[in-house]
């Protein structure tokens, strides 16, 4: 409510004569809250995304068809006579299994997506898969993922 004080002008006192209203700052000023808020804002969704981490785990049969393998990312192949012969499908191209980090090197060197899909023989052990993982990441791949097919679950 505002404060009614009297001055007098002749005197420079308080007289009944002249009124003069004031009132109290009784209002909060909201900018410096809001420039907070956004600056809380901004740090928030720049260090969300950096936050999330797990472990990505694939599975050779799922129940679920995925999207579509676009032709331009890069396709391994792990055929069953992997054991054999130590050759890997590169695309169309077999390659030997000492020769694919210089390969995939090649192949990543201008590209700005470095993933590839690995395929593999659900016959072949976890270890030869990731004797081959290693060999992808050792030529520049930073992501590897499985290619599985869909499994007929019949309900």
């Amino acid at each position: 409510m505002p404060k009614v004080q009297s001055f007098d002008h002749e005197t420079g006192g308080h007289s009944r004569r002249s009124r003069r209203t004031t009132s109290s700052l009784a209002e909060i000023n909201v900018v410096p809250l809001v420039d907070v808020m956004l600056v809380l804002l901004i740090i928030f969704m720049v260090t969300a995304p950096m936050m999330q981490h797990g472990m990505n785990v694939k599975l050779p049969t799922s129940r679920r068809a995925a999207t579509n393998i676009s032709n331009e990312r890069v396709i391994v192949t792990l055929p069953m006579s992997y054991r054999a012969d130590k050759r890997i499908m590169l695309g169309e191209d077999s390659v030997r299994s000492d020769l694919i980090a210089e390969r995939i090197r090649q192949r990543m060197v201008n590209r700005a997506d470095k993933s590839v899909f690995l395929r593999m023989d659900g016959g072949l052990t976890t270890q030869d898969m990731m004797d081959v993982i290693d060999r992808l990441k050792d030529g520049g791949v930073e992501d590897v993922a499985l290619v599985t097919e869909q499994s007929k679950v019949v309900r």
